[in-house]
């Protein structure tokens, strides 16, 4: 059980796998003002950017879970560095099944609620661990511009124009869930940017590394077209952020 091996080349040098930058990170964690002590569960934690730097900024305790040995390794390695090895783990496994033995302050899945099959099947999943009065962090993208056609939709990573909402959409959508949006923080085009573009600097070093790797062709027809398909598509068409959400 692991992640392809394509997006841990992609995403080789990240510590956030997705275009929330390491200040909005910060800032994030500032908004909410976690005390210390504050437990969290974080749901396809990546590479543990969130727990370890909010360990070490807030004295929050945690638990992350991914299926990526590579995103895990990288996570430990991290608290380690930080020192705060002893206030977060990371568990190798399924996310979307996982709940905590013991309710949690925060819940979170940043960037991948497809663990929950959507935002309501995750809201649903971060809600079986989470305390009365607690906060869920979801991660979404969303539309920032209705995509004109079907090429737009491919090149933000989409099936279909149905797959995500518009900003205030998806906001009335956490409302019918039954939960109150009470702090958002949104990702901006130079997030992505940052995201992306590292992503063919990832890629290129590990063709020249790899040229007869059998995932070559496709690593090469992926960073051929990738920068083109970005800022054509992904950079203007497609929003990014992190809402805290409490049921009401």
């Amino acid at each position: 059980m692991d992640l392809p091996r394509s997006f841990t080349i992609r995403e080789s040098s990240h510590r956030i796998h997705n275009p929330l930058t390491s200040q909005k990170l910060a800032i994030l964690g500032e908004a909410l003002g976690p005390s210390p002590g504050t437990r969290i569960l974080d749901l396809a934690c990546g590479s543990g950017e969130l727990l370890c730097t909010w360990a070490r900024d807030h004295g929050i305790t945690g638990t992350g879970v991914d299926i990526s040995t590579a995103f895990l390794a990288k996570a430990r390695a991290r608290a380690i560095e930080l020192e705060v090895a002893e206030q977060v783990t990371f568990t190798h496994g399924d996310a979307s099944d996982h709940v905590a033995d013991d309710l949690v302050d925060i819940g979170s899945c940043v960037g991948a609620t497809w663990i929950g099959g959507g935002v309501a099947g995750t809201v649903d999943l971060l809600r079986r661990s989470l305390r009365p009065g607690g906060v869920m962090l979801i991660g979404e993208p969303y539309w920032r511009k209705d995509p004109p056609d079907q090429a737009t939709v491919e090149g933000c990573h989409a099936a279909s124009a149905d797959d995500f909402r518009a900003l205030p959409e998806l906001l009335e959508q956490f409302g019918e869930l039954g939960c109150d949006v009470v702090e958002m923080v949104l990702a901006d085009q130079d997030g992505w940017d940052r995201y992306v573009a590292a992503q063919w600097l990832n890629t290129r070093r590990w063709l020249d590394a790899n040229p007869d790797d059998e995932l070559a062709e496709q690593m090469r027809a992926e960073l051929t077209a990738g920068p083109v398909r970005h800022v054509r598509y992904q950079r203007e068409y497609l929003g990014w952020g992190v809402f805290a959400l409490m049921n009401r």
